[in-house]
């Protein structure tokens, strides 16, 4: 059996701001307030090991996934909520619902080699696309993490691209 992953959520996503922080992110206001703080969270995340966010404790699963630029062939670092799967951690490309895919969902595609930081930890993994029934499965999951995900499904036409990452 594989190696589980670790698993840690600051906070309570049961909290009044957890609930309130995730209508919010459902709306376009939201999701364009979000982008513009990626970076800030990126570097929060950087700087503890994906252990905090910009967010705050409201119980959201965050790790720092870098890819590597299937064109610069630089790596790329994104912070990304995941569904924890025991031995395998699930993301997806939802990119809040716009028409096209996040950049990072093509670095997986051509280069499926990755590594993530979670709970303080630097993991390499290997980036499988998600087809067919459990992609609904996982789906349902992430709505079940953070309702925002069917609004971002809502809002566009383009299939939302999910990977499953395993250890390397």
């Amino acid at each position: 059996m594989a190696e589980e992953f670790p698993d840690r959520q600051w906070g309570s996503r049961t909290t009044l701001l957890a609930r309130a922080a995730n209508r919010f992110a459902a709306t376009r206001p939201g999701s364009r307030f979000i982008r513009i703080i990626s970076p800030l969270d990126r570097a929060i995340l950087d700087r503890t090991d994906a252990k905090y966010t910009v967010l705050g404790p409201i119980g959201a699963p965050v790790i720092l996934l870098t890819t590597i630029g299937r064109t610069s062939g630089q790596p790329r670092t994104h912070p990304l909520l995941y569904v924890h799967g025991g031995d395998t951690l699930y993301v997806i490309g939802s990119n809040f619902g716009q028409d096209h895919h996040p950049a990072w969902t093509a670095n997986l595609l051509a280069n499926p080699i990755a590594t993530v930081v979670i709970s303080g930890e630097r993991i390499n993994v290997l980036a499988t696309p998600v087809t067919g029934p459990d992609k609904d499965t996982v789906f349902t999951q992430f709505v079940d993490l953070a309702g925002a995900y069917a609004a971002y499904r809502s809002r566009t036409t383009r299939d939302l691209r999910i990977f499953a990452l395993h250890r390397a």
